[in-house]
């Protein structure tokens, strides 16, 4: 390839905060708002026929989305980088929304598993940002000048679109509530003199709710001695994997299925693990199965206490297209800290 920006580029990130930003410089915003869409962060690289879809973690999923390579040689220029989200469309309810279980399901290591499915469930790309166009490399411009980019790469008739985008804060206050059942979980904020960032946490992003994604580090066995009790989590920081807490409260049927998936990953079969007691349950044991730090979930959680989860976190989904390394204590929404008598009434 012979573009101005070449892969791997890790993706700017977006930090968590609780509101959408509605800072003006007198009559100027300073901030672009769009919905946060709810699929895989990719970069797509067209270089001629020489089309590159990037990871957040910087593979290659061209061969998972053979649809979307057919698409970026099609609709975009001859040589460009666009930054983005897959999704799946599904009609659900008679309105079309995306589909994270469709999406999820696209990444197989069968070729003709791929094939069937980039024809039965295809794929789409919904582009937010540009990277370059032509010969010029545009990360070092401010988000202004890249939207222009982007809409002139992507016209936006085919699989290939470009998220809606408003600079008046209440319009996105409205989008937040509004867009959520198309399968959307918030709002992205993006400073519009900010230049492209990769790998920093420049973007805002308010999302329906708290959540992480964190890697699977182990299990305990349930109480009755059958299937899984609870899965134990982690996330890196300064490049160890740290516990951070678990999750659990499933049926009898998914604990013993977790349990047989978990299996094959234990570092030692004969051995577990001494841990911390199960702060769940005073007087059960700190034992746990270790297992290979290979499976990402995202879990949803209500607040941190420390470097831990307060409480258990709730399952949500599988993440098989996060690195687990990639799951870091810089994703986490870090809550505001007041002193005691700043929330009592009466006090000074």
């Amino acid at each position: 390839m012979d573009l101005p920006v070449l892969p791997p580029v890790s993706p700017m990130l977006a930090k968590a905060v609780t509101a959408v930003p509605d800072q003006f410089d007198g009559d100027r915003p300073l901030w672009s708002h769009e919905p946060k869409w709810d699929g895989f962060r990719a970069l797509i690289f067209r270089d001629g026929d020489d089309v590159v879809i990037g990871s957040r973690s910087g593979k290659d999923l061209a061969r998972y989305f053979p649809e979307l390579v057919d698409a970026a040689r099609s609709e975009l220029p001859d040589r460009v980088v666009v930054d983005g989200e897959i999704g799946v469309q599904k009609l659900i309810g008679g309105v079309r929304r995306l589909d994270w279980d469709s999406l999820s399901q696209r990444i197989h290591p069968a070729d003709s598993r791929v094939q069937m499915l980039a024809e039965k469930t295809p794929a789409m790309f919904i582009g937010f940002d540009a990277l370059a166009l032509g010969d010029r490399d545009l990360t070092g411009e401010s988000f202004d000048i890249r939207r222009d980019a982007l809409t002139e790469a992507i016209p936006g008739a085919g699989s290939l679109r470009v998220s809606r985008v408003t600079t008046d804060p209440a319009t996105a206050v409205d989008w937040f509530s509004a867009f959520e059942g198309a399968g959307l979980d918030g709002v992205v904020s993006k400073r519009i003199s900010g230049h492209y960032l990769p790998g920093k946490r420049e973007m805002l992003k308010v999302k329906h709710k708290r959540t992480a994604d964190c890697v699977v580090i182990g299990y305990r066995i349930h109480k009755s001695g059958t299937g899984l009790g609870s899965m134990l989590l982690g996330l890196y920081r300064d490049g160890a994997l740290r516990s951070v807490g678990g999750s659990s409260a499933f049926t009898d049927a998914k604990r013993i299925e977790l349990q047989e998936q978990f299996e094959p990953l234990r570092l030692d079969p004969d051995k577990l693990a001494e841990g911390e007691p199960n702060r769940w349950n005073a007087s059960g044991t700190g034992q746990w199965v270790p297992i290979r730090p290979e499976l990402v979930v995202e879990v949803g959680y209500d607040q941190m206490e420390g470097d831990r989860f307060r409480h258990t976190v709730r399952f949500q989904r599988w993440r098989p297209d996060r690195d687990p390394e990639s799951c870091g204590y810089d994703q986490l929404e870090v809550p505001l800290t007041y002193d005691l008598h700043d929330v009592l009434e009466g006090s000074d």
